[in-house]
């Protein structure tokens, strides 16, 4: 029954090669329709909308070894997911024009006296530097931005623990041409982080999800609107089970569906995520559930 979107093409590649696998009719504990509230429980892994205010990434680097507890966030700021009692970073490209030299060498001198600042400033200047600009320039979209996230997690200094976040997915109308657009992005983003990552990919694990799924019918503007389960992505070098789809399937027919308009949820994210941590850090996997989503029960 399950097919993998045609835009897909490298993620498809490494679901042949048992790198990848994929998870359906999956959502957290929210069974509402607001974008806020849901991607608040999606980042906090709270019970209830505003329910905590750190992140069950956040909560993930208190697991890890020292060297190991390094999060990253490519936005603006650290998002909900990443606060916690370790402090993470963010990064996010400028689109600014590139300050001349000099001026960087001032700025440099002028922090140095401030032991806060100059470490601040020094972090700052390493990042940008592990982020670079893209060794091919041809790249674009997704690719560029794997390719850049991939620098700014090698070397002894990189982060260890990463967060993306891509937009274009609330599909109200015209779904099928912007699906195909948003799909062929994050695959691009994959395929381009196995391919920059080199022999790192074999430790690295890729987590993909969403804060809510959509109605299994077409409104009339050929979208869909807010809905409850979706699917969810894993993919990595090393992945346990992979090559596999994982599915409690719950079936389409009007009297199967949550509500009479969407997929009904038979898996729980919070489950999804801390099991899938667990193996891949070789954590104990009830302290990591405990641990990651407490709320959970």
């Amino acid at each position: 029954m399950f097919s993998l979107h045609p835009a897909m093409t490298e993620s498809a590649k490494l679901f042949a090669l048992k790198q990848a696998s994929f998870v359906h009719a999956m959502a957290s504990s929210y069974r509402e329709r607001s974008h806020f509230d849901a991607q608040n429980i999606l980042e906090s892994g709270a019970g209830r909308p505003y329910g905590r205010d750190d992140g069950w990434l956040g909560r993930l680097l208190t697991l890890l070894p020292r060297d190991d507890a390094k999060g990253l966030a490519v936005a603006p700021s650290v998002p909900l997911a990443l606060r916690g009692p370790i402090a993470a970073n963010s990064y996010a490209p400028s689109r600014m024009p590139d300050a001349n030299s000099d001026l960087m060498s001032r700025l440099t001198n002028l922090y140095a006296e401030d032991a806060q600042l100059s470490a601040l400033w020094s972090g700052a200047q390493a990042t940008e530097a592990m982020a670079g600009a893209p060794a091919d320039q041809a790249l674009k979209g997704g690719a560029a931005l794997g390719q850049m996230t991939a620098g700014l997690m090698q070397g002894p200094n990189g982060a260890r623990v990463v967060m993306l976040e891509t937009n274009g997915w609330d599909t109200h109308f015209q779904q099928k041409g912007r699906l195909n657009g948003a799909l062929r992005q994050v695959d691009a983003l994959i395929g381009s982080l196995r391919d920059s990552l080199g022999s790192e990919w074999q430790n690295t694990l890729v987590m993909v999800a969403t804060e809510f799924g959509r109605t299994v019918a077409f409104n009339g503007t050929g979208g869909t609107d807010h809905g409850t389960a979706s699917a969810a992505m894993l993919f990595g070098g090393a992945l346990a089970n992979g090559g596999n789809i994982v599915a409690d399937w719950p079936g389409l027919k009007a009297s199967q569906l949550y509500e009479g308009r969407d997929l009904k949820p038979t898996m729980r994210f919070e489950q999804f995520a801390s099991d899938a941590l667990a193996r891949h850090y070789g954590l104990d996997p009830a302290r990591t559930r405990a641990s990651l989503f407490p709320d959970f029960a």
